[in-house]
């Protein structure tokens, strides 16, 4: 009995941005990353409160926290409800200004999505508390040094 050879295609590559034709939308060529999430700046922490409540967000799903440049977000990993199957915009013409404003220009579509830091679990927020505020003083319910020493 004769085999047949069968001819695998290779992976299919998106572009590089540089690389794109005159004309060619990015978009075409991406998995829509920008509308697969929103990220929401908050305030820096700096008690133990202020963790807490980091560790709150960390406690419901598709939710994480990461910082970039000295800013903390709150990134909720949420599908656009607009967004199609090809991963275009099926509102385009009439999307939010906030999307209108969005270009591809700095957009996501050639980035790692690597942070100076991301959280993503309570704990790694209480084990990063503990070393930037010092470990919690269990029996009083104090947490961080001590005043005086």
């Amino acid at each position: 009995m004769a085999t047949t050879a069968r001819r695998c295609r290779p992976p299919r590559t998106k572009p590089r941005r540089k690389d794109l034709k005159p004309g060619e939308v990015l978009c075409m060529h991406c998995p829509a990353k920008c509308c697969r999430y929103f990220a929401l700046p908050i305030d820096t922490p700096e008690t133990w409160e202020d963790y807490e409540f980091i560790r709150w967000y960390l406690l419901h799903d598709r939710a994480a926290v990461f910082v970039e440049e000295d800013s903390w977000y709150l990134l909720v990993h949420n599908r656009c409800k607009v967004l199609g199957d090809d991963n275009l915009c099926q509102k385009y013409e009439t999307r939010p200004q906030i999307c209108r404003d969005y270009t591809t220009d700095k957009c996501e579509y050639e980035d790692d999505w690597v942070y100076d830091q991301y959280f993503e679990a309570p704990d790694q927020v209480l084990e990063y508390a503990e070393a930037v505020l010092g470990p919690q003083d269990k029996r009083s319910g104090h947490r961080g040094p001590r005043p005086g020493g």
